[in-house]
């Protein structure tokens, strides 16, 4: 039997991590997901019949396929693709949510369910997985397999641990630097979690937690936080995940312009480390307060293995000098996009290319990484919010919402930043794509900004600034998903403490808005104009 050392990286990559055993109720759930899928596909596309409201206006619909329907049946009943639409994404969240069948899987066949059933044409349908953003997320990939085939972001890791990693609260403070300086850089955030997961596996077990039956409080901790700190390091950059830079595209079509890296990161940057201080706070402090035994490394020798590993690397290279100049090259043309106007996606373009080049680039397409499933989910979640958009599904229904609910024209603007914001950003403890919830609620963001006479960025950036908050549940996103099946937490620790930060980061969106984001601009008079 080959022994296993908990100090060895290569024993926490992601082939090599254990498959979880899922519990009864994730069982019973997969089993009867198939059956609740199917039965809400026919019950909400061909039973059910729903009415709106008098009150919706054919102007506010956007595509001409909802127009030409409005135009024959008026506004009391949903059309047929209305309908179709609704089944549909009813049971695509379902088959995610119960993990019936692969992610990916359901991608597919929602795909060519919207073909079949007429609701999107084949070539709007098969077009999203050549979608903007699906090219950022590869050419992320690329520029991530560099980092690590070079071993730049290893060497910057193990450096910034064994020179600050001092004691358990130094360790943690240290991720989540280093999770910050990936995030400017990686915008596929199941990149970064592949990254990091070796060295604070590793650490985890220096601090006697290897997963499974032996859990503790650090364990619990430097997992959680880097949970944490991937998905809201990535809410501080335009570029941090292919999700923000399909927002900030949609909202620059709304108003005719764009939305810059500068702009983002002017706006998030601050909110983005007051986030990831108070997870750090809470998790040492509330959740997961360390014992004086927990604190201090269980395996004699262990923080002298990182250094053994650090040490390792030698000098740095010419390759890895190479690597870091590309980067440097591309932070640059980010944070310059005002003066010329090159895409983020453009930029990752060109830095991909350099790193594959024959003999001078850095990387061979051999050694990069690409998830091609995660790759089918998110064109299925594209493809789902195509077909939303095409039948204006989100905006007939939040308007009938709305007038159910009196909400009328002289509704203050807070009532509607309040509504819209919390819909963001807890509707991601549902959701399985960052993706698919821009799809949705973005283009509700605008809907409603002009319905109720409000600029466009007052309501639709702050939403869209709530797009990375998918940590609270391992359906929630794939990094979460991931770490996860590391073993070193239960769904109730990752639940209790996520949703905790979520609540947080919602009060602290309202806060920005009567504070910093009025100070920007992006909130004209404020939240609720107290200042």
């Amino acid at each position: 039997m080959t022994h296993f050392d908990p100090l060895d990286m290569h024993n926490y990559r992601i082939e090599k991590l254990p498959k979880r055993e899922k519990t009864k109720v994730q069982k019973i759930l997969a089993v009867i997901g198939p059956v609740l899928a199917a039965a809400a596909f026919i019950l909400l596309s061909y039973v059910f019949k729903f009415q709106f409201l008098q009150s919706i206006n054919p102007a506010d619909l956007v595509s001409d396929a909802a127009k030409d329907a409005f135009d024959k049946i008026g506004a009391e009943a949903f059309s047929r693709n209305n309908h179709i639409m609704l089944g549909i994404f009813t049971a695509s969240i379902i088959l995610w949510m119960t993990e019936a069948i692969p992610n990916y899987l359901t991608s597919l066949i929602l795909i060519i369910s919207l073909v079949l059933t007429g609701v999107l044409p084949e070539k709007n349908a098969y077009a999203q997985l050549g979608h903007t953003v699906m090219w950022l997320n590869i050419m992320s990939f690329v520029l991530a397999s560099m980092l690590v085939a070079t071993g730049l972001a290893k060497r910057f890791a193990l450096w910034l641990i064994v020179k600050f990693g001092k004691n358990a609260s130094t360790i943690f403070i240290s991720f989540l630097i280093i999770n910050v300086i990936l995030s400017v850089f990686i915008s596929a955030t199941t990149a970064k979690a592949a990254i990091l997961l070796p060295i604070f596996m590793v650490i985890a077990a220096i601090y006697g937690a290897t997963g499974g039956e032996n859990k503790n409080k650090f364990g619990r901790s430097i997992v959680l936080q880097n949970l944490l700190h991937i998905n809201i390091g990535a809410s501080g950059f335009l570029t941090g995940s292919g999700a923000n830079l399909l927002a900030a595209a949609l909202i620059g079509g709304a108003i005719g312009g764009k939305i810059f890296f500068s702009d983002w990161m002017m706006a998030m940057f601050p909110v983005m480390l007051c986030l990831m201080f108070l997870g750090y706070i809470l998790a040492l402090k509330v959740f997961f307060p360390l014992s004086p035994e927990e604190s201090v490394p269980q395996i004699e020798g262990g923080m002298q293995r990182l250094k053994d590993e650090y040490i390792k690397l030698g000098k740095m290279s010419l390759i890895e000098i190479r690597a870091a100049i590309i980067f440097i090259a591309i932070l640059t043309l980010w944070t310059t996009d005002k003066m010329h106007g090159i895409s983020p996606t453009a930029v990752a373009f060109l830095g991909a290319i350099i790193a594959l080049l024959p003999r001078i680039g850095i990387v061979k397409w051999n050694d990069v990484d690409i998830p091609w499933h995660l790759m089918l989910f998110s064109a299925g979640a594209y493809a789902l919010g195509a077909g939303l958009d095409a039948t204006d599904l989100p905006l007939l229904s939040i308007k009938s919402l709305f007038d159910a609910l009196g909400i009328g024209s002289e509704t203050h603007f807070s009532v509607l930043y309040l509504i819209l914001t919390g819909v963001m950003i807890f509707s991601a403890v549902f959701f399985q794509s960052k993706t698919m919830r821009v799809m949705i609620f973005i283009p509700i963001a605008i809907g409603v900004a002009n319905r109720f006479g409000f600029s466009i960025i007052s309501l639709a950036l702050p939403v869209a600034f709530m797009t990375e908050h998918v940590y609270v549940l391992p359906f929630n996103s794939k990094p979460a998903a991931l770490l996860y099946e590391t073993g070193h937490y239960t769904m109730s620790d990752t639940f209790k403490f996520g949703f905790t930060i979520m609540v947080a980061a919602w009060l602290l969106n309202i806060v920005a808005g009567e504070t910093w984001f009025r100070f920007l601009g992006i909130t004209p008079n404020g939240v609720f104009g107290l200042f």
